[in-house]
């Protein structure tokens, strides 16, 4: 394997990562990354194959978990619970459990409630220019998670602050001031949903909280903390991923001149610029991954942004192309944590970016966007635009 340096916290990489991806996939299938000290698929068929790699998987091997300090415990003891960090069997009973609640039919829908919301934000857009993720892109998710989930709208402030407090523990930028906040707000999050599972357990309504509470597979049920961990999981890997999709794909379609979105653009968005760019995953066994040899222990990067921007799976992948066909992007894992939000990401975006562009047809940008200093994560700081 080929070594790179590139440090992931500098500001020329963080506004554009894909030219230090192009350099580093004409390595190669795999390189080494000096600052994250791991390997690293770079390609859409090495990413593709390692997310799929039965012999590596998200949980830490025993005896690789390292010493918990004692300011992060609230954090990981709720992430022990969480199914994104877990392997078979225990992930195979838990996602099982939440598929039944999750069912395309009650993902579908949501879709009047999307149209909805989407239509009362636009209502409130001001007539001076305005940045579009706090009048569009953050609140939509949020209030469409918290109706998924049953829990009330009204603290969708808060549950979004507790979630970016949450998220921000896998940025490469990390201090610990954010690890402080990350295990606040570990605890008020965990107390808040624990306390609606006991009133849903009560009284049961008809929202994924109850749901999950009544699934059962095997006679296998839900416990508490693993409830808990769901109910946050769903509600932090959606709502980060779908604000960075909105505002990415808004920016991509601004500056692209295309304004007809469709399902097929809509996957197009979610190849050209996704919102996450590394999915890590540690190795179980010893083995030899595409020429390199890595032995238990060893951590792999997924790189994500760089895999959907290979030519040799897409042509002209630096070009945004909103009909484009080709093999499926990466943007949402693959194997077997495929994200088991993918189809609701997919149905907010597409309508909320159809009701923007047929109510907004003269929205334009009125400065450059930036990114935020949160890779592996990538989304705009603000979208400032103006509706003439």
């Amino acid at each position: 394997m080929k070594r790179f340096h590139q440090s992931p916290t500098d500001p020329a990489f963080v506004q554009d990562p894909y030219p230090f991806y192009d350099r580093i996939r004409s390595a190669g299938d795999l390189i080494w990354w000096d600052d994250y000290g791991m390997a690293c698929a770079t390609t859409h068929k090495s990413a593709t194959a390692a997310l799929r790699e039965k012999r590596m998987g998200r949980e830490v091997p025993p005896e690789m978990a390292p010493d918990t300090p004692a300011h992060l415990e609230p954090f990981y003891a709720r992430e022990a619970h969480s199914m994104l960090e877990l392997e078979p069997p225990t992930h195979t009973r838990l996602r099982g459990l939440v598929l039944r609640a999750f069912t395309s039919r009650r993902i579908a829908a949501l879709t009047p409630d999307i149209t909805a919301l989407s239509n009362m934000l636009i209502d409130a857009f001001p007539t001076e220019p305005f940045d579009l993720l706090d009048a569009f892109a953050r609140p939509l998710p949020v209030r469409i998670i918290a109706r998924l989930l049953g829990v009330p709208e009204d603290n969708s402030a808060q549950l979004l602050s507790w979630s970016n407090d949450m998220v921000a523990m896998y940025q490469a930028r990390r201090t610990r001031a954010i690890e402080d906040a990350a295990a606040t707000a570990t605890r008020e999050f965990s107390a808040y949903i624990a306390e609606f599972i006991t009133e849903k357990r009560a009284a049961p309504t008809d929202d994924l909280i109850s749901t999950l509470i009544a699934a059962e597979e095997e006679g296998a049920k839900l416990s508490r903390d693993e409830l808990i961990s769901t109910c946050i999981l769903l509600l932090n890997a959606g709502h980060e991923a779908t604000v960075h999709t909105i505002g990415n794909g808004v920016k991509t379609l601004l500056e692209s001149g295309v304004h007809d979105v469709t399902p097929q653009s809509v996957e197009e968005i979610f190849r050209f610029d996704p919102p996450l760019h590394m999915f890590t995953r540690w190795v179980y066994e010893d083995m030899t991954f595409f020429g390199a040899k890595l032995k238990r222990g060893d951590q792999i990067g997924c790189l994500l942004a760089s895999a959907n921007r290979d030519p040799l799976a897409y042509e002209n992948p630096e070009i945004f192309m909103p009909e484009r066909t080709g093999p499926a992007n990466t943007s949402f894992g693959g194997g077997i944590h495929f994200c088991v939000g993918a189809p609701l990401a997919r149905l907010e975006v597409l309508h909320a970016l159809q009701i923007l562009f047929e109510r907004c047809p003269r929205i334009r940008l009125v400065e450059q966007p930036a990114y935020a200093d949160v890779y592996h994560f990538h989304g705009l700081t603000r979208l400032m635009v103006a509706i003439d």
